[in-house]
């Protein structure tokens, strides 16, 4: 009997124990929900960090006051296998950007090949297209070599409080076709300064003042509308001049000098290398020679003459120069000329000329990371200058590894196009002309008598607190092709492009883009245009040499393996059973 209720008591115990330890874990479990409903933290474990954003996103979306909803045209199970996985990382990364923006990002992927009705379908093309979403018609080849081609918008528009931006996702990457692996993680890798970018366009209130200097002959604001359109997504720009005015300048985040013919006056370079004391930045774009095809009309040739500014004294002093010289490169860009058939009609025939570079972008900063080719006209070289331990100088751009100089005497000649390029002569590799300088600079005007040009001596300043500027030897790289109508063409557009090549060269608008960006960047943003992703490519050749092997070994090895981990189990539970009778 005592056995027994002995037993009963230690079933009750036992009841009572679990009904404890229920209640515990019950509670535990409450406590970590609650515990982690108020801490948040997400791990990434991959080695480029390729799943963490930037704290300029994080703190850029927390601070989302309405909801924002993003189509993405990039859509469809016959997508191509790239595309799929550039898909895949856009639809990661807006899951990421949903969790910092607290439920304030919808998003959807909608494939606009779907639509069956053509004309609405073509309707629809043409509504993105004037989105500014360019299409691709991507080609795949199957294993069977049968090529398949398809129309791909990959691109996406962004809504927020009733204004929409559309955004090409797909980089321009000279070096690679568009649609290739390379261009295709590149793409990847800018995911997220796209996206953020847009948002912040959408979402700033108000914006910083940039200003175009006129009054030496710059370019005027027809010939750089195109970019100033395209500015004024971020920034209110403003033209004038200087005049001397000491002081001028101080509202100004940065300035812009694009192809002055005039020389600058001792009052306007004072009041420029002290915009530049006080913390201003600079975007030069000069010409180390002055010459343009317009000299050439009606004429075999023409002379370039040095572009005499009065300002070689202040670039020195930053510590660059531009030389009083021209660059010819075998990678350039064409020209037309005309001439009558034995019809009498007119036709116009294409050109290599080498005054006109194409430059490929050195990838090793973030103004220039994964821009499309830039193209130039009569562009010079650039020297750095200066030993100052203050300034650091990044070449952002240089001509091919088949370049020649020529100095001295200019003759500028269209024979040239009927020769062939001496290699011996085009000998010079990545000539620099753009060049990035940071840091702390010192004044030109230092030592000199500025009674005439400061109304208060205690102002000047000899020394400039941390800035940078960008020097460019080339005016032409911003101005845009206006035709004899009128008509306003998109910055690095080319005339001169037959129809089945690219008509406009996209990185020219990168590139300015991207260096005033850097330049008015106090938050970091640009910084995301550094992230790598690493590229894990599969070697095409040993896949295509090796496919039977492994599709063998992948098919027979777990059928294998399964077998044998039967056989070993019916042994053992044999053994075991034998040896318990």
């Amino acid at each position: 009997m005592k056995a027994e209720n002995g037993n009963q008591m230690e079933v009750k115990q036992r009841k009572k124990q679990n009904i404890i330890t229920l209640l515990l874990t019950i509670l535990i479990i409450i406590t970590i929900n609650v515990i982690s409903s108020k801490l948040f933290e997400r791990f990434d474990l991959t080695s480029e960090k390729r799943y963490t954003l930037s704290n300029h996103t994080k703190n850029l979306l927390k601070e989302l006051d309405d909801e924002i909803y993003i189509k993405i045209y990039l859509d469809g199970n016959d997508l191509p296998v790239n595309f799929k996985k550039m898909r895949k990382s856009i639809n990661e990364l807006l899951e990421e950007f949903s969790v910092y923006a607290e439920n304030n990002i919808t998003y959807e992927f909608i494939n606009p090949t779907a639509e069956t009705n053509q004309k609405a379908r073509f309707n629809l093309y043409k509504q993105l297209y004037d989105r500014g979403l360019s299409p691709i018609e991507s080609q795949e080849v199957d294993d069977e070599g049968k090529t398949s081609q398809k129309m791909i918008f990959p691109g996406a528009i962004v809504i927020y409080k009733g204004n929409e931006i559309g955004i090409n996702l797909l980089k321009n990457d000279g070096r690679f076709k568009r649609e290739s692996e390379q261009s295709i993680n590149s793409s990847i890798e800018a995911l997220e300064y796209e996206f953020t970018n847009s948002i912040r366009k959408l979402s700033i209130e108000k914006k910083e003042q940039i200003a175009f200097i006129e009054g030496h002959a710059e370019l005027s604001d027809y010939e750089v509308m195109s970019i100033t359109k395209t500015l004024s997504e971020y920034y209110d720009v403003k033209r004038g001049k200087i005049s001397g005015m000491y002081g001028i300048l101080d509202n100004f985040k940065a300035i812009v000098i694009a192809k002055p013919r005039f020389a600058f006056s001792k009052k306007d370079k004072f009041v420029i290398d002290q915009y530049v004391m006080n913390g201003g930045k600079i975007l030069w774009l000069v010409d180390g020679v002055r010459t343009d095809m317009d000299s050439l009309v009606g004429r075999a040739s023409t002379v370039a003459m040095p572009n005499i500014l009065n300002i070689d004294d202040l670039l020195f002093k930053y510590g660059a120069r531009i030389n009083y010289d021209l660059i010819q490169d075998v990678k350039c860009a064409p020209i037309g000329l005309t001439r009558k058939d034995r019809n009498g009609k007119t036709k116009i025939d294409r050109f290599s000329w080498f005054y006109f570079p194409l430059l490929i972008s050195r990838n090793n900063h973030e103004i220039n990371k994964y821009i499309d080719l830039i193209r130039t006209e009569f562009v010079s070289s650039i020297d750095t200058v200066g030993t100052s331990a203050n300034i650091k100088k990044t070449i952002l751009l240089n001509s091919s590894n088949y370049t020649k100089l020529e100095t001295g005497l200019i003759e500028v000649k269209f024979d040239i196009i009927r020769k062939k390029p001496n290699q011996q002569e085009f000998s010079k590799m990545y000539v620099p002309v753009a060049v990035l300088l940071e840091g702390e600079f010192n004044s030109v005007f230092q030592n000199r008598n500025i009674d005439s040009l400061i109304p208060d001596k205690t102002k000047f300043k000899t020394k400039s607190i941390n800035t940078k500027m960008i020097i460019v030897s080339d005016g032409d790289i911003i101005k845009n092709y206006i035709s004899e109508k009128g008509e306003v063409y998109p910055l690095g557009y080319d005339k001169y492009t037959n129809k089945f090549s690219k008509r406009i060269f996209e990185g020219n608008k990168e590139f300015i883009l991207n260096a005033i960006n850097y330049l008015c960047d106090d938050n970091g943003l640009m910084s995301i245009r550094l992230r790598e992703i690493k590229l894990r490519l599969l070697d095409k050749r040993k896949i295509k040499q090796y496919k039977l092997k492994w599709q063998i070994i992948n098919t027979l090895l777990p059928i294998i393996f399964i077998i044998f981990f039967g056989l070993i189990l019916h042994y053992l539970r044999k053994r075991k059973y034998v040896h318990t009778k």
